[in-house]
């Protein structure tokens, strides 16, 4: 299977993210970000990269340690890393699952939305 560029992964997963209850996109700082109720789950950052770069950002209080473990996870800046929050940053011919990431905006979506939405979704399941 071909590997993905950049922008086409950023696509699956902005789409994947917005398969969720309420959820939205918006655009704070020049990038997409998935919101529920007005509160970020996930953020996307590519062709604005001066880099080439794709990033995604993430709430992660389940996986956040073993995420951090890759070499192109790093905990998110200004002191949200602290709160279980990790930045992905790729670039093309970087060898990453696609199916990992979903699982990330999964937990991250599960950590933020109301807990009234969440109980809509299957729990075991990721979208």
């Amino acid at each position: 299977m071909p590997k993905l560029s950049v922008k086409q992964a950023e696509q699956r997963l902005i789409k994947f993210a917005l398969t969720y209850p309420e959820s939205v996109l918006d655009h704070p700082w020049g990038h997409d970000a998935a919101k529920v109720k007005g509160k970020m789950f996930a953020t996307f950052g590519g062709e604005a990269n001066p880099k080439g770069e794709f990033s995604l950002t993430v709430k992660l209080p389940i996986s956040a340690e073993m995420a951090l473990t890759l070499p192109w996870v790093e905990q998110t800046g200004y002191g949200l890393g602290k709160s279980g929050w990790v930045t992905a940053r790729l670039k093309y011919g970087d060898d990453f699952d696609l199916e990992t990431m979903k699982g990330w905006i999964d937990q991250s979506y599960r950590a933020v939305a109301p807990k009234t939405l969440v109980k809509s979704l299957d729990p075991g399941t990721v979208r």
